[in-house]
């Protein structure tokens, strides 16, 4: 065994999170990452003051051998049989894998970014039609416009479906890189971070970008209220297929750049993609899409059933609002049962 796998094998026998061997050691937690994940190695003090915690000898942790008695815990009587068999095997990535999944996350991510926009786009035809039909119904009747709209919007949405389902399985072979502990090859780190870092400023534009259009989405109902009055309600209704393409736009900028920064994340073991976000990430995500679609269904229900197009174009940013804070304390909860 190499000095990294010693370091993460007897930091869990003794029952330590990556966070609490890193206060005990006085450096960060992205060190103790660091050098379980073989990318760097700790100072020799920190190889002494690790030996002296784990109850083994320096030269037990220095040496590459395979598993011996010579130099563990004596209080460990299983500890044999978790060196053996390690709690979870890390899975190597090639500089070619890692490649091939960061080159087919950005082709697929304006696919993927596409289709849920279309999702977004759908209703807005429905909306418009249904707006002529009642403020001006000499230009198109009622049940014309719902069938249309109708249309239209099933229309819309199984082709986004499809196309989500044809792009998304090209990715499908690269999940356990977001759901496995994974180790990369000699230099790939190195070569990933400088994606990253070349990718940034793009991040950041795109992140900004998306924000602007959620918030900005709220502008056309303000003006139609401003503009037209009390009395031009068909304005409201152009407001709200306006609001929707401007969220559209918005949640494409996110998912695209969000896809691409997260390749480099998931190669990293970074942010959401540490060893112990991992497993809390597969406990908190049937939150966001519960989430998701109740937002939807209340948004269609204010449109369709109240005929409120004022507290509708209200939904979209009082939602991604909401959903950030109730995401970070779902989060904290899930990450609270894991360190119990």
């Amino acid at each position: 065994m190499i000095l990294a796998e010693k370091i993460a094998l007897l930091r869990k026998q003794c029952g330590w999170s990556q966070e609490g061997l890193a206060e005990q050691l006085g450096v960060s937690r992205q060190s103790v990452s660091k050098w379980e994940l073989g990318s760097s190695i700790p100072d020799l003090d920190k190889i002494i003051r690790m030996s002296e915690l784990f109850g083994v000898t320096t030269d037990y942790l220095l040496k590459e051998q395979a598993c011996t008695d010579e130099g563990r815990r004596p209080e460990d009587p299983e500890s044999r049989t978790a060196e053996v068999l390690p709690e979870k095997t890390e899975r190597i990535v090639s500089a070619d894998e890692a490649d091939a999944f960061m080159e087919v996350t950005g082709k697929e991510s304006r696919w993927i970014a596409g289709a849920v926009s279309m999702c977004i786009l759908s209703p807005i035809c429905l909306v418009v039609l249904g707006g002529l039909s009642e403020y001006r119904s000499h230009l198109i009747g009622e049940n014309a416009a719902g069938g249309i709209g109708v249309i239209v919007l099933l229309v819309m949405i199984a082709a986004a479906v499809a196309l989500l389902i044809l792009h998304g399985m090209k990715l499908s072979k690269y999940e356990y890189l977001e759901k496995e502990p994974l180790r990369l090859e000699e230099g790939l780190r190195e070569y990933v971070e400088k994606k990253k870092e070349a990718f940034a400023p793009a991040f950041r534009m795109g992140i900004a970008a998306g924000v602007v259009l959620c918030i900005g989405s709220v502008i056309p109902i303000m003006a139609a209220l401003v503009l037209g009055g009390e009395e031009n309600e068909l304005l409201l209704v152009y407001g709200v297929g306006l609001l929707l393409f401007l969220v559209a736009c918005g949640v494409y900028s996110f998912i695209r750049v969000g896809m691409i920064n997260g390749s480099y994340q998931k190669l990293l073991q970074e942010e959401e993609y540490t060893r112990e976000n991992k497993e809390i990430t597969r406990r908190t995500s049937a939150f966001a899409t519960a989430y998701w679609c109740t937002v939807t269904a209340v948004f269609l229900i204010v449109i369709f059933v109240t005929d409120n197009y004022r507290m509708a174009g209200l939904i979209w940013p009082v939602a991604g609002v909401l959903f950030a804070a109730l995401y970070a304390v779902v989060r904290a909860v899930a990450r609270g049962k894991e360190g119990r």
